[in-house]
């Protein structure tokens, strides 16, 4: 089972990898096929019973579907006994075109779909709130004094923007853990943009969304390049998948998949693996499952290491092939 590592500069402890919940959501088949509800729970079973300790969701997700069905099957689960405690669960506010004042409001949602008295990460979805930050991070403070969150992390933020949600955390004697970020080996853009750099400086962890490039980074695609037909348009652009770029990145699924040779992995597990280990403690990831197989493969990522010869052969090809 992996270690665990300390998020931030706080007191929770989280394995490498946590489990994405996007796909729970009824409206993400968009992108995604529906998840049915009791695969749902065989997910969750799985994952939280073989070395994932934490859950990634947000109000956004299927219109709180998702934290929904966490809260119902989670409960469930402790009630059957086929877990023993409650996992860690990071959720988000939406910020889009609303104002600090609905902070609280969500979150007293929040906590009633997710069926807990507090949250263990609370995260600004992104910086696109009406409000100034300094009003955002007002109430998440007297949220968290108040024990109805117990973290506050960002999402989507500059380096700039992190620094100063950090700075503004100090004066209330709190301070900023987190920063979740769309990063893998396929999209390195944090790197350029000093994302990555500040977070160590300062102590921040990131958590790596979209970390197999929404399956890409699988080798599914490349060794079926027909299978890019059945992808719809969403996911198809947010991956920038075509067949020309399945030949420019085949040469990094080629290696993942040599180096998967020496410990019996496969291209996605060595992938991951390399995303939470290539920077130190620094980067957790949160890949989804939408089938079980997919759960238990996550969970063996996390129980091998990479060699620092390994780790620095995928950085090198990498960076010829990712997106800057």
């Amino acid at each position: 089972m992996a270690k665990l590592r300390r998020l931030g500069q706080s007191d929770l402890y989280l394995s490498p990898l946590g489990l994405g919940t996007w796909q729970f959501g009824n409206d993400t088949r968009i992108i995604w096929n529906k998840v049915d509800g009791h695969l749902i729970r065989d997910i969750l079973d799985y994952s939280l019973n073989h070395g994932i300790n934490w859950l990634d969701t947000a109000e956004i997700y299927g219109r709180g579907t998702s934290e929904s069905f966490l809260g119902q099957e989670i409960t469930n689960l402790i009630k059957e006994k086929r877990i023993h405690e409650a996992p860690a669960l990071a959720t988000k506010w939406f910020p889009l075109l609303r104002s600090a004042r609905t902070i609280d409001g969500a979150v007293s949602q929040q906590l009633k779909r997710l069926r807990t008295a507090s949250i263990d990460l609370y995260q600004i979805h992104q910086p696109t709130s009406i409000s100034s930050l300094h009003e955002q991070i007002k109430v998440l403070a007297d949220l968290l004094y108040q024990h109805k969150i117990k973290n506050i992390g960002v999402s989507n933020f500059t380096a700039k923007q992190m620094i100063k949600a950090d700075e503004l955390l100090k004066d209330y004697g709190l301070r900023l853990v987190s920063n979740q970020v769309k990063y893998n080996l396929l999209d390195r853009h944090i790197e350029r943009k000093g994302v990555l750099d500040a977070a160590k400086e300062r102590g921040i962890s990131l958590i790596a969304y979209s970390p197999l490039r929404q399956g890409y980074l699988t080798g599914r695609f490349h060794d079926n390049p027909d299978l890019i037909n059945q992808v719809g348009l969403t996911r198809k652009l947010g991956s920038r998948m075509s067949k020309r770029n399945i030949e420019e990145t085949r040469p990094l699924i080629d290696l993942l998949r040599k180096i998967g040779q020496n410990y019996e992995k496969t291209p996605a597990q060595v992938a991951l693996n390399w995303l939470i280990h290539a920077h130190g403690d620094t980067v957790l990831a949160i890949p989804g499952a939408s089938k079980l197989s997919q759960a238990q493969s996550n969970v063996q990522a996390q129980d091998f290491c990479l060699s620092q010869t390994e780790i620095d052969r995928l950085d090198s090809l990498s960076r010829q092939v990712a997106i800057w």
